[in-house]
């Protein structure tokens, strides 16, 4: 279950930041970010290269990328990952989901659900010792 969950919160993760570069065409702006374009940018009236910007490279993307491998490298391991990653992660989803309820936070829903089932699982015993204590 663990395994699971790191890879669907990776791969949500790596589908947005790819999917904003390459389908929302993001990447174009590139030239405009790596000149200095943004320095000024007002965030009350952004541009269109702003925009793109905080979609893709600057967005949640790749931070869940990291999350998610994170929690695959913890079970490779046979380190529980702890509560808290999948608590955070829930509230934010649910934020995420009354706000722009057309986005795929079941897909996180269901991550959270994976994880924290099996982060209780291996505290019981039933998968992995407790979290930080190597599997036999």
């Amino acid at each position: 279950m663990i395994k699971w969950a790191g890879w669907i919160i990776t791969l949500c993760g790596t589908a947005h930041t790819l999917g904003a570069l390459t389908v929302e065409k993001a990447a174009h702006h590139a030239g405009t970010w790596f000149s200095g374009g943004l320095w000024h940018e007002d965030l009350a009236d952004m541009s269109a290269a702003g925009s793109a910007y905080w979609l893709s490279l600057d967005s949640f993307g790749i931070p869940l990328v990291l999350i998610g491998l994170t929690v695959l490298w913890l079970d490779r391991r046979g380190i529980t990952p702890p509560a808290f990653i999948a608590w955070t992660l829930g509230v934010w989803t649910v934020v995420d989901a009354v706000i722009l309820p057309f986005t795929p936070w079941p897909l996180f829903v269901l991550a959270c659900a994976l994880l924290l089932t099996g982060i209780r699982r291996a505290r019981r015993g039933d998968a992995t010792p407790r979290a930080g204590l190597p599997r036999a």
